[in-house]
């Protein structure tokens, strides 16, 4: 089964087979040493700059801001949910997103 995966609206939704399911604004803990140099950053999400999947997990990559320390920029591939028996889940947005390490 395709999953279609697009970034909608000038980065501002990532769309799952034409029903968007992930927006921008929201506040997102983020364990990725190589963004900023907070333990835990707390990103705020800006803009989605692309999208993709790994398996059944949806990843994107993100342009966003430590409320913390102020910095800003594109993270690595995080997570955001997973195709289960041709649905979109999205991830619980407390939980805490890290990179995909290889």
């Amino acid at each position: 089964m395709t999953t279609r995966l697009r970034v909608l609206d000038d980065g501002a939704w990532i769309s799952v087979d034409d029903h968007r399911e992930v927006r921008v604004s929201e506040l997102w803990r983020l364990d990725e040493p190589g963004f900023c140099g907070c333990d835990l950053a707390d990103l705020v999400v800006e803009n989605f700059q692309e999208v993709g999947v790994d398996g059944s997990r949806v990843e994107t990559r993100v342009y966003g801001q430590c409320i913390e320390c102020g910095e800003t920029g594109v993270t690595d591939w995080l997570p955001v949910g997973r195709v289960r028996g041709g649905e979109f889940v999205e991830l619980d947005r407390s939980c805490v997103r890290r990179t995909r390490r290889e």
